[in-house]
């Protein structure tokens, strides 16, 4: 799945960097909102990575805890 995203994620900057090439008007402006985007998207991406560090250890939690509760039941 992760590397979904980030093919995804490509995709996107690549269909950005093209339709901003096409039409980009050189000047301040559009070079400040274009740090913004990359500064959003740059966090963005890091709280992706966060969630994803979440879930795993969740997963290894869940799957833990289900092995502990057979190994208790084998024992009995």
């Amino acid at each position: 799945m992760a590397s979904r995203l980030e093919q995804a994620l490509a995709r996107f900057r690549r269909r950005q960097a093209a339709q901003e090439a096409a039409k980009a008007p050189t000047g301040r402006g559009s070079d400040a909102f274009r740090a913004r985007v990359e500064e959003r998207l740059r966090n963005l991406e890091q709280q992706v990575n966060e969630v994803k560090g979440r879930v795993n250890g969740l997963i290894f939690l869940v799957a833990g805890t289900a092995l502990t509760q057979v190994i208790m039941k084998l024992m009995q």
